[in-house]
């Protein structure tokens, strides 16, 4: 008579480590997240007490619990943290604040109603992203060694072509020997402030700003992904000698040329994050949990405490930092505009109705307007002309664009796929870590942290650059020669033969 002997999680197990969270680091995250950080942005006096308030708490909560279990997951995953992050941030903490003391970045004001709709809306998404990536990560525990690839696992899979990289790279800078010298200013206009740009009309949303913002992301993303690739490329010693030259000529050019063409002057701050995060996670010594764990907080303490200042070189006039405190920034900054915007959107969509053709936008966003006169306008755009702002260069969160296409079910159905995918792609890198030169190496990280351009908006602004971003990676990666064998989550528990009943024997 003998049992099956079976472990939950735990420190020691006899055939070696099961994965555990450490609960001291639960607790203050915990305590960070769900009590200090709410804590500072509210009014010691004045709070503004309302329903949309209370549920705006809630909001917190659910973002905040969220992220402790990716900060102190016993895996890395990527894409959550780049998802939660942002929603803790823009739609958690941020709201709260403006909730609180009734101050918002634009001078677009709203009723309590709209206000408590747009938190609503704002926790039917995250309600839906959670559902999503729970349906599966149970999928991926039913996984069976036997079981065959899908289709995610088979795209994730492919592996870096060493020559198709190379060739890249000869296209990379090429480019820039074409580009660069073309540019109005040569190589100084890449260090030349957005707001100049602007004055000069290279990003005013005319023909000649098109073709500039073409020129520029044509050359900026090939120049990350060569980059990219020849920091992931297998080097297998005695491998190909002339490759490993070629490589080692070819990366100290490439990464001058990214120093030019993506620094934080002349390009968006969240680009220029996708690019230094996914440089990062090309270190393999950055990608184990602990590691992982290490620059997860760092990251939050840098969208928290140096995000909102890193806008310093978009001005010409770059006066001397004033620091002021989190609730001021959010409540008057408009990198934090997202919630406010969500209520206009709301309003928008009472007085206006739904508008589900222009989910044909984004989709179709390659269409010329001469062959599409009805063409949607970009969200933001169409925030800013309904709140009657001059100014156009706001942002649409994922929320309320899929809201005006359909209401709450879009919504729900956005998301729910959002959360599915995010966490089959985590799921399946996670499960391919072992090998090099993975498309899973290469594009899941840059996603992950792309995702907050995603989410933020708008999306007809954003997916040029997006589409070039997953199609690049494509072009440079061939189909793996066999199916990947799995990789277990955890070290293998003890061995399967049964252990006896104390006092019949046992193993040794």
């Amino acid at each position: 008579m003998s049992f099956q002997m079976k472990y939950r999680l735990g420190k020691e197990l006899p055939g070696g480590e099961a994965p555990v969270r450490s609960a001291v680091a639960v607790s203050l995250w915990a305590l960070a997240l769900l009590v200090l950080l709410p804590g500072l942005l509210l009014p010691s006096g004045g709070t503004r007490l309302s329903v949309a308030l209370v549920a705006q708490a809630a909001v917190v909560a659910h973002t905040g619990v969220a992220l402790v279990r990716v900060l102190t997951a016993t895996t890395v995953r990527l894409v959550a943290l780049g998802f939660w992050v942002f929603a803790y941030i823009w739609l958690g903490l941020a709201p709260l604040a403006q909730l609180a003391t009734d101050t918002y970045p634009w001078p677009y004001r709203t009723g309590q109603g709209t206000a408590l709709t747009a938190v609503a809306v704002v926790e039917l998404g995250l309600l839906a992203h959670t559902a999503g990536a729970a349906l599966a990560a149970r999928r991926e525990r039913t996984r069976t060694a036997a079981s065959s690839p899908g289709p995610v696992e088979r795209l994730l899979s492919r592996r870096l072509a060493p020559w198709r990289l190379l060739s890249l790279c000869g296209l990379a800078l090429a480019l820039a020997v074409l580009l660069v010298p073309g540019q109005p200013g040569g190589v100084s206009a890449y260090f030349t402030s957005r707001q100049a740009l602007h004055e000069a009309g290279l990003m005013d949303g005319s023909g000649d700003a098109f073709v500039a913002a073409l020129r520029s992301w044509s050359l900026s993303v090939p120049a990350f992904w060569a980059l990219a690739g020849l920091l992931h490329v297998p080097r297998v010693p005695g491998g190909d000698r002339v490759l490993r030259g070629v490589r080692r000529l070819l990366l100290p050019l490439l990464l001058a040329l990214n120093v030019v063409v993506n620094n934080p002057v002349s390009k968006p701050r969240f680009w220029v994050g996708t690019v230094l995060m996914a440089l990062l996670f090309s270190v393999p010594r950055l990608c184990r949990p602990r590691a992982f764990r290490a620059i997860a907080a760092t990251l939050m303490a840098t969208v928290l405490l140096v995000f909102p200042y890193s806008d310093y070189f978009r001005y010409n006039d770059r006066e001397q930092f004033t620091v002021v405190s989190l609730s001021a920034q959010f409540t008057a900054n408009g990198d934090y505009d997202a919630f406010q915007q969500v209520q206009t959107g709301v309003d928008l969509a009472r007085d206006e109705g739904f508008a589900p053709l222009n989910a044909l936008g984004p989709v179709l966003f390659w269409v010329p307007r001469s062959v599409w006169p009805d063409k949607p306008d970009d969200t933001g755009i169409a925030l800013a002309h309904y709140a009657g702002y001059d100014f156009l260069n706001l942002s649409a969160p994922l929320w309320i664009e899929s809201y005006l296409w359909a209401g709450p079910p879009a919504v729900a159905a956005v998301f729910f796929l959002l959360g599915a995918a995010g966490r089959r792609m985590d799921d399946v890198r996670h499960r391919l870590r072992g090998r090099t030169g993975t498309l899973a190496a290469l594009l899941v990280p840059a996603f992950a942290f792309y995702q907050m351009v995603f989410l933020r908006g708008s999306l007809l602004g954003i997916v040029g650059p997006l589409t070039l971003l997953l199609a690049v990676p494509l072009l440079i990666t061939t189909r793996s020669a066999r199916a990947p064998r799995p990789v277990p989550s955890a070290p293998p528990a003890a061995p399967t033969r049964p252990a006896q009943i104390p006092g019949t024997g046992g193993h040794p």
